[in-house]
């Protein structure tokens, strides 16, 4: 049965469209591990239980739940047709990574199997994986299998993340949607397991690659505090491939909803920030060397780390006596010449037949090669243009004791792998793209041999990689090459067989000392210790679910952050003598969003009934009120009523500077199309938000070094902020005109006793902290402080209100209270409209 929950956030991500269908009319027994309270029914829907992890743990202990595509099982079913047979598969990387694991932490499997299990089998099956193999089967009903795994991960995600764009129905295919609303479900259905056997509070989950993007906000919706990690195998294609993904947004807010989020290589995690800083306007930060990511007051993790090999199951495979008389069969075979190794998948991405032409163009350009060189391959299909390239070349350079390509057109196991590993001289890697790619690393250990063993010479090994690989980076000992260019392929190939033997020797010690060191392990345990870093706060914070669809987010918030109650705040309003109002205006008495900023009479009455009120001193940064208060430019300037002069709060020094600055600006501004100066009485402000985000950020970065440098020497701050970077004099802010304000009132004997600052931007946060730290010795011992910021977001605000209208709303409630108390004459009419509130000119 499909839950209703998981209907509507289908209806709401794609469009309404039929459910699919889900093994209907099996009934459904209770889960062989229950943690979390609740009858069966409950189960089928999230906001049944949903919770912010406040359910009490069954397990103090801690463990680890590893959700991937596939089970690291091997399933037979018997000879006789009843029953299954069941075994590790050692060589899945998902086994291997409990090496780097802690003794004491259990761990959980949840995947599918690569069985076609009946219905009425499957529950058996589930108890018996459960109890002798910790793995938690998710069977997916076929037609969701189709459309999921060999529909959109095969046909559209994993063509796409290795740069394929579907140009045309036959090349990479178009998107179905029909496609995404099966991964959807299949998502679905493997985190509906996860939530079968997790223990919220102790529990971490590890959500491994492409297959399961979207499993991290099935969980984040229910368990708010969930630690959770994400790693991608695959590589990560730069922004302007991955914003034709129909689904891009849905895809990168899922993802978000993970804690701590792993690839291999700096250049996918930076594609990944890319895509995030262009698509939902996010910035990462880098703090003594993580990469954060702040998103809705909690900050993602992302983590750059290549996995390794398993150095315990090579060495094992080595000491096999299969592979001693292999190698020594192999060594007979190919005496007296020298062998470079390929050892690829058949897919389009890896490269075979660059590497064939490289080849031959090898043996035209250096013929001495002819005859000495051999060449095998591990192909599971042949295709006819590599098949061509095959015997083009050894027809033109071949004879008849003698190939120069050979190839081994079956399936070959890991300790034959290994066996050619060893009597190698080299192996070529051209991918043209490829996520890691751990085949240079087993040849380094097969050519390091087996530890203890003496060598019949010292141990070399020569590798010629693609530049375009996940190990690329980690093997500085290799050549590189562009595997499109076959000519620098082929003299890559002649260098690699022709340098001098020492050279060979210590490139080989350096890679195998890196090998050797970043192994599987290595990579498990450095990811979880990252995990349990990006997870140390969960518990100490508040955590509010928001959103729907996948626009579903985790909002965290300090403890004590809670919703302004307009009926407390007009109590203390009524009960205080003398009352400070500090108003923050766009975005907050009127929305950032309205083109036409001027205030409404609505808002123009409401500021006159609480300004013209004796016992109130009210600030705004603009509105045309009588008796109003306004503070402009952070509060360089203010003026405490129209019939008031401006005063200046900020260094009366010369404005000099700006003579400095604005060239420095209009240099920038030239160069990085889409930006703008904007010129201000006390400050210079330079806008990128329309420029393109990476390099208006880049030209961000340096105009701040560039100001800082010419303006060292003057009264001023360069200061960078969301999409813009601005100078101003030094002593400016918000906090600093709160603190003169309160500091004023207290001269002229009305101390406030009451305090209300509102604000929604980044410069209202000084006027938040000020209020609550620097001003306590200006304030009424007794005072009511209500520091308020507009939305429920991070904030060193104690309060919020969701929105401009609830801000007013609360403004009108307070005019009201003071409209009771005192007699005032009504609003001003339309006409009256405050004059002139420019500051002077400097």
């Amino acid at each position: 049965m499909m839950s209703r929950s998981y209907t509507n956030l289908l209806d709401l991500a794609s469009g309404n469209f039929p459910a699919l269908g889900g093994g209907g009319g099996r009934t459904r027994r209770l889960p062989r591990v229950m943690t979390v309270p609740g009858i069966v029914s409950e189960l089928d829907d999230d906001q049944a239980n949903s919770v912010s992890s406040d359910v009490p743990s069954s397990l103090a202990q801690d463990r680890i739940i590893i959700v991937a595509n596939q089970l690291p099982i091997k399933a037979k079913r018997r000879p006789d047709g009843r029953g299954w047979s069941f075994a590790w598969d050692e060589e899945s990387l998902l086994l291997q990574l409990k090496d780097g694991l802690p003794d004491d932490m259990e761990v959980i499997y949840v995947g599918s199997l690569i069985a076609d299990v009946e219905p009425a089998e499957q529950e058996d099956v589930s108890q018996a994986l459960l109890e002798r193999f910790k793995c938690v089967p998710a069977f997916l009903p076929g037609e969701i299998v189709a459309k999921f795994y060999h529909g959109f991960c095969k046909q559209e995600l994993w063509p796409l993340f290795h740069y394929m764009l579907p140009f045309s129905a036959d090349h990479g295919g178009r998107f179905d949607r029909s496609h995404w609303e099966a991964y959807v479900a299949a998502n679905k259905i493997f985190s509906q397991k996860v939530i079968e056997v997790i223990n919220p509070e102790d529990d971490y989950v590890w959500v491994h690659d492409y297959h399961l993007m979207v499993v991290p906000t099935f969980l984040r919706r229910r368990f708010n505090r969930l630690r959770m990690g994400f790693f991608l195998h695959s590589p990560f294609p730069s922004s302007e491939i991955y914003r034709t993904l129909p689904v891009r947004e849905e895809i990168l807010k899922a993802l978000l909803n993970s804690d701590l989020i792993g690839f291999h290589t700096f250049d996918y995690a930076r594609h990944f920030l890319s895509c995030c800083s262009r698509m939902l306007g996010l910035e990462y930060q880098s703090k003594r060397g993580y990469i954060g990511l702040e998103y809705f007051g909690r900050t993602v993790g992302i983590k750059i780390m290549p996995v390794g090999v398993h150095m315990g199951q090579l060495e094992t495979v080595m000491k096999l006596p299969d592979v001693e008389w292999r190698v020594a069969e192999l060594r007979q075979e190919f005496q007296g010449r020298t062998v470079l190794l390929g050892v690829d998948d058949m897919d389009i991405f890896k490269g075979i037949n660059l590497k064939l032409l490289a080849f031959e163009h090898m043996l035209t350009v250096h013929p001495s090669w002819k005859g000495r060189a051999g060449r095998g391959r591990d192909l599971d299909e042949i295709q006819a243009e590599i098949k061509e390239s095959c015997q083009r070349i050894n027809s033109a350079y071949g004879r008849d004791d003698y190939q120069p390509v050979v190839y081994i057109d079956r399936v070959i196991s890991f300790s034959e792998k290994i066996a050619f590993y060893t009597i190698a001289e080299c192996v070529i890697v051209t991918a043209v793209r490829d996520g890691m790619n751990l085949t240079p690393y087993e040849y380094i250990v097969g050519r390091q041999g087996v530890p203890g063993s003496e060598s019949e010479s010292p141990r070399k090994s020569m590798l010629v990689v693609s530049e375009f690989i996940g190990c690329s980076p980690s093997l500085s000992g290799a050549i590189r090459i562009n595997p499109w260019n076959i000519e620098s392929t082929a003299e890559a190939m002649n260098e690699a067989v022709a340098m001098d033997e020492g050279e060979k020797e210590l490139r080989h010690e350096k890679h195998f000392r890196y090998v050797s060191t970043h192994d599987v392990a290595y990579w498990s345990k450095s990811f979880l210790q990252d995990l349990e870093r990006s997870c140390k706060d969960h518990f100490r914070r508040t955590c509010w679910g928001i959103g729907l669809g996948f626009g579903f987010r985790v909002v965290a918030l300090d403890p004590n952050f809670r919703k302004l109650n307009v009926d407390v705040i007009v109590s203390a309003y009524e009960r205080a003598r003398s009352r400070a109002i500090l108003l923050d205006y766009d975005g907050t008495l009127m929305p950032k969003t309205s083109i036409n900023k001027t205030p409404g009479k609505e808002v123009i009455s409401i500021m006159n009934l609480l300004s013209r009120d004796e016992r109130n001193v009210v600030f705004v940064w603009f509105s045309p009120c009588e008796k109003l208060g306004i503070a402009a430019e952070h509060g360089f300037f203010v003026r405490w009523g129209k019939a008031e002069e401006w005063e200046v709060c900020g260094p009366t020094a010369d404005f000099g500077w700006f003579q400095i600055a604005e060239p420095v600006m209009k240099l920038y501004t030239e160069s990085t199309d889409g930006s703008s100066i904007e010129t201000k009485e006390s400050a210079l402000v330079w806008h990128h938000q329309d420029a393109d985000p990476g390099f208006g950020s880049a030209q961000a970065k340096e105009m701040l070094d560039h100001l800082e440098s010419v303006l060292a020497n003057e009264p001023v701050a360069v200061k960078s902020g969301q999409f813009i970077v601005e100078v101003k004099p030094q002593g400016v802010s918000k906090g600093l005109v709160a603190e003169k304000i309160l500091s004023s009132m207290k001269e002229r004997g009305k101390q406030a006793d009451f305090v209300l600052c509102i604000g929604d931007d980044r410069s209202d946060e000084d006027m938040f902290e000020g209020i609550g730290a620097t001003t306590r010795d200006l304030l009424h011992p007794a005072t009511s402080v209500f520091a308020c910021t507009v939305g429920q977001k991070p904030s060193k605000a104690k309060y919020y209100l969701d929105d401009t209208n609830e801000v007013i709303t609360m403004l009108k409630a307070l005019a009201d209270a003071s409209d009771d108390l005192y007699s005032l004459s009504p609003p001003p009419s339309d006409d009256s409209d405050g004059g002139d509130l420019s500051p002077p000119a400097s």
